[in-house]
């Protein structure tokens, strides 16, 4: 059995695009609905790190860092707002591997960097998956304003004040995990992107609109174990 993970979810950067709702349902399994803001869904690209993963119950001290990327949409079910995650990059073999197997997520290995030098990030992925299409992202951010909390923003409310995330697991079932966590403090944020080949390995064109960035310092978080979702909705 798959107990739940205790993690921490430290300098984050949220870049987002507005996309397309009829391009975005395209790329989505059966059973989930693009989510939308102003009339358009949005594809964001998130690069942090996890601090501290371990088995729920655990000390901190027993926890592992596990620098990460993902790629995600927002997507409702059943009337619950929810992110998909298209794919995630990570640094350690066996965490890829034990994500695979045990939560049904679709984790790529890749050695990524991440330093945090004179108030700015610095950020560098390479994915190394065998078989997998290669991926590269490369980028400097920053928080570039004063904070706020997400759920007074609406924008920054409906890309980050999500509790419920899906995958198609490799047989074709949606899965979904739930996590816990305080509201998110986010901070307006620039970032310079010198090298992203993420949309394209995940079959999308990267957007020609500027992106939307948010900066956070992060939080700490309680994942459930994935479980499959039922056929026709209702959890």
């Amino acid at each position: 059995m798959v107990i739940p993970l205790e993690m921490g979810w430290r300098h984050l950067l949220f870049e987002n695009w507005p996309v397309d709702p009829e391009l975005m349902d395209s790329h989505l399994p059966d059973g989930l609905s693009p989510d939308t803001f102003d009339g358009t869904a949005w594809l964001s690209v998130v690069p942090f790190t996890n601090v501290d993963v371990r088995p729920k119950g655990l000390p901190k001290w027993a926890g592992l860092p596990l620098p990460e990327l993902n790629v995600r949409t927002y997507v409702t079910r059943d009337g619950v707002p929810s992110v998909y995650f298209f794919s995630l990059d990570a640094q350690g073999v066996s965490s890829v591997v034990g994500a695979r197997l045990f939560h049904h997520l679709p984790y790529y290995y890749a050695r990524i960097s991440l330093e945090w030098e004179s108030g700015r990030v610095e950020f560098d992925s390479r994915r190394k998956h065998p078989g997998a299409r290669p991926a590269r992202y490369d980028a400097t951010y920053w928080p570039s304003g004063e904070p706020f909390s997400a759920p007074e923003e609406p924008l920054g409310a409906f890309l980050v004040e999500r509790y419920r995330f899906y995958t198609e697991a490799p047989d074709g079932t949606l899965r979904y995990t739930d996590v816990s966590h305080d509201p998110w403090t986010l901070y307006p944020a620039t970032a310079e992107v010198r090298t992203d080949t993420l949309c394209s390995a995940d079959g999308f064109d990267r957007p020609g609109a500027d992106p939307v960035y948010y900066y956070s310092p992060g939080l700490d978080v309680v994942a459930q174990p994935s479980q499959r979702a039922p056929a026709g909705g209702a959890l």
